[in-house]
């Protein structure tokens, strides 16, 4: 395909001398799928100041004169990475660019993400490129409590404004790849339990002193286990990494006495327990279609997502974790995977869109393309989930932040 008819000469120009981008868009695509009723044709999404003020057919839309026009063939909601560790795992995997995890403690739910993101590492702008706008992301599934996820758009601009939830929710860890080496713990699974128990025992009980704390007797902070304590208060969820039937359930057991919100991630075994997650009402982030099968994941499969939504269970998908180069996946080809594999194309598109920011609980700004809404867009020559199609701009905020065509 020629190049995208909407980078005319003025545009590049403006690019070239660094000038700022139009702040009024208007977006044409032969098909919009807005997810927030039908996909509409030849249609417009008219953009003002980082929002979205209309969307609707062209025969009805007015584009006002002075607004940059952008064409697609296909145009949809920004992509959300419901489970990522890009920004943090950096593309050249040395040691400066793996903020990933901390292996000193089994159990660190105190370090936060937005404390180690990079928003400039080269890996977040592959992702933005592919039409990814958003990404859930944090500390990698490599220690039974790693730290914090937070939510972030994939822009290169100040985190002030491209963070959506500064603390979204603690990622644990009940797999192979948890285990202590060297004799540390844990060293079996018993033990992850076991240490995960005493660390929520410990927070519920510093909750109990702080309710009962005066100013003459103030208790001493600890950011441990008021970090696990904003999780039994049910204010983030604990987001627990778990492959094999024996650690869902185990998960499972957790929440029931607990009583703590839970988002089961990877799940690759969920099949299994299926009606057990139905009944706790738990979404999957589901592993990333592509995973290695092997250890842990040995009975993941191209349609571990399609069997769980059949059997009613909320699915989101994920670029997860990569320990090697390249450092991350793109979730647009794992959706796209899992779509051919019984999925289905149109709900793979919402599960990359409005059910992803349903879960963050960011729906009332992205997930749709929506009057209101951020201006977060994705355009393509062609059927996303098509390997011969490509990604040929990306807006974020009503600016367009990628002109690549992917």
């Amino acid at each position: 395909m020629s190049a995208p008819r909407h980078l005319g000469i003025g545009v590049a120009l403006g690019v070239l001398c660094g000038a700022p981008l139009a702040a009024q868009v208007a977006v044409r695509g032969e098909l919009v799928h807005t997810m927030a009723g039908p996909a509409l044709r030849d249609a417009v999404v008219l953009v003002r100041d980082g929002k979205i003020v209309a969307v609707g057919p062209a025969a009805e839309v007015r584009i006002p004169e002075g607004y940059e026009v952008l064409t697609a063939k296909v145009v949809t909601p920004g992509l959300i990475d419901a489970r990522a560790t890009a920004g943090l795992a950096g593309w050249l995997n040395q040691d400066h660019d793996k903020d990933e995890v901390d292996p000193a403690e089994a159990v660190q739910p105190e370090l936060r993400a937005i404390d180690a993101y990079n928003p400039r590492e080269p890996l977040v702008a592959w992702l933005r490129e592919h039409g990814v706008t958003t990404l859930h992301t944090g500390h990698a599934p490599l220690a039974l409590v790693s730290g914090q996820t937070f939510v972030v758009k994939t822009s290169e601009d100040a985190l002030a404004g491209a963070v959506l939830k500064p603390a979204a929710m603690v990622a644990c860890t009940l797999a192979g790849s948890a285990r202590g080496e060297g004799g540390k713990s844990p060293g079996t699974r018993a033990k992850m339990i076991a240490m995960l128990r005493a660390a929520l025992l410990d927070a519920r009980e510093h909750m109990a002193k702080q309710a009962k704390a005066t100013a003459d007797k103030p208790v001493e902070r600890s950011l441990r286990k008021e970090t696990l304590g904003a999780v039994l208060k049910g204010e983030v969820p604990l987001l627990i990494h778990a492959q094999r039937q024996e650690d869902i359930l185990a998960a499972l057991r957790l929440q029931e006495e607990f009583g703590f919100r839970l988002v089961l991630d990877g799940a690759a075994e969920g099949y299994l327990v299926a009606d057990r997650l139905l009944a706790a009402k738990v979404p999957v982030v589901v592993h990333a279609t592509m995973l290695r099968h092997t250890g842990d994941a040995r009975n993941a499969s191209f349609e571990t997502a399609a069997k769980l939504r059949d059997r009613g269970i909320p699915v989101h998908f994920q670029s997860g974790y990569e320990g090697y180069v390249p450092r991350t996946r793109v979730v647009l080809f794992e959706a796209a995977l899992a779509a051919a594999h019984g999925f289905g194309r149109e709900q793979a598109l919402r599960a990359l869109t409005l059910d992803a920011a349903t879960l963050l609980g960011v729906q009332d700004r992205i997930g749709s393309l929506a009057p209101g809404k951020d201006a977060d867009l994705a355009l393509y020559d062609g059927d996303p989930f098509e390997y011969t199609s490509h990604c040929t701009g990306v807006l974020i905020d009503g600016k367009v932040v990628s002109r690549t065509v992917r």
